[in-house]
């Protein structure tokens, strides 16, 4: 805190500072080499506050230590990929006023809104994405919420079409969400405006409209038990310069059973195919470019771009949890599909087990992708350290 005069002492500034070292092997039938990934990424910054107004900056920086992979942009075609490539760039630059019940924030921003399916930061990897955007959140009524964003840029995980990360991917995209609680969970209406303006190969493909809701709540069940679940539909169709022309649906029914120590969840999500005069093509089917990819369908990573015929994931998860040392562990399988005709895709299995130490987290992942009908087999492992301040 500052106290150079009476104006001065609500000033206070707080520092940001995060790192990670990761190792991470990948191995893909079809692709000549094997991936080796050693990379750290430091996040630092400040944020100064005074009285309602806030202002922050944050640098992040990736540096490939072992960069034997391909991470999209650096040419190395022969090796497996891995979507960490080496940056350094203003991750987030912002000023923020905030108001009883509400905030409203311009500037690169993190935004992670719901369970991130449709606009989240991917933090999973080195390097996150982030927002050239205006947000207003507020809550008008007890219980009741608006959260709209204008985002005129998107600094995603991978190089920008300029090769580097100081220019992100150009759009006039809108982000709306009305929610509601109700006696069975927050009730949560959304409109998703996409405008990916990037003349590459499949960039305009991209920009698409998404109309929908989701409910999501949980109930204490007695025993020490309880009972989560959420629901959400959307129908997605193609916006401004997207060449195709057709309509998809999303579907998602997911529900958690468990204590404190234990949770089994079981759940079903559906990006749907595309249906109208471009169905089969590129990208014709529901999309979610600004989703928080790994999240979803398997930490393989082989439907960040939805196929053409849709895809199902039929999926079960059981989780362990020792808060007083630190440690977790998760299981997780797969069952993929496609939307159209029902073709078996293949099979994935994930484990993490985690603990922390003092202020480092360490984890040890595994994904295993056996396919059937989409894409080739695929092993990942990523060793990492994560410490924050």
């Amino acid at each position: 805190m500052l106290a150079s005069g009476a104006q001065a002492q609500d000033l206070t500034l707080a520092p940001i500072l995060d790192a990670r070292l990761r190792w991470e092997h990948a191995e893909q039938d079809g692709i000549p080499k094997d991936a080796t990934a050693v990379t750290a990424r430091v996040r630092s910054g400040v944020n100064a506050t005074l009285g309602d107004w806030s202002a922050l900056i944050e640098s992040e920086a990736t540096l490939a230590i072992v960069p034997d992979y391909n991470d999209g942009a650096n040419g190395k075609t022969r090796f497996a990929g891995v979507a960490d490539p080496e940056n350094i760039e203003i991750n987030r630059i912002q000023v923020q006023r905030r108001w009883q019940g509400g905030s409203a924030t311009v500037g690169r921003q993190l935004i992670e809104l719901q369970d991130q399916r449709f606009v989240g930061s991917g933090s999973f990897r080195q390097n996150q994405q982030t927002f050239d955007a205006a947000r207003v959140q507020t809550t008008p009524l007890p219980g009741v919420s608006v959260d709209v964003t204008y985002a005129w840029g998107d600094h995603r995980l991978v190089a920008a079409p300029r090769g580097d990360f100081r220019h992100g991917i150009g759009g006039d995209s809108v982000f709306a969400l009305a929610g509601a609680a109700t006696p069975i969970g927050t009730l949560t209406g959304f409109a998703y405006l996409i405008d990916v303006d990037d003349a590459r190969v499949q960039g305009f493909r991209q920009s698409n409209q998404s109309y929908g809701a989701r409910l999501a709540g949980n109930r204490k069940l007695g025993g020490g038990l309880t009972l989560s679940y959420a629901g959400s539909y959307a129908a997605q169709s193609d916006w401004h310069r997207n060449p195709n022309r057709y309509r998809a649906d999303y579907y998602l029914a997911e529900a958690s059973l468990g204590t404190a120590a234990v949770t089994a969840t079981a759940g079903y999500e559906v990006l749907g195919a595309g249906r109208g005069p471009s169905r089969g093509a590129t990208l014709a089917s529901f999309q979610t470019p600004f989703s928080a990819l790994f999240k979803f369908q398997g930490w393989a990573d082989k439907f960040t771009i939805t196929p053409p015929d849709g895809v199902r994931d039929l999926y079960g998860t059981l989780a362990a949890t020792d808060k007083k040392r630190g440690l977790s562990a998760t299981a997780t399988y797969h069952r993929f599909t496609s939307d159209r005709d029902v073709r078996l895709y293949g099979d994935e299995w994930n484990l993490l087990a985690a603990a922390k130490v003092a202020d480092v987290t360490y984890s040890i992942r595994l994904a295993h992708y056996v396919a059937k009908g989409f894409a080739t087999d695929t092993d990942r492992v990523w060793l990492s350290a994560d410490w924050a301040l």
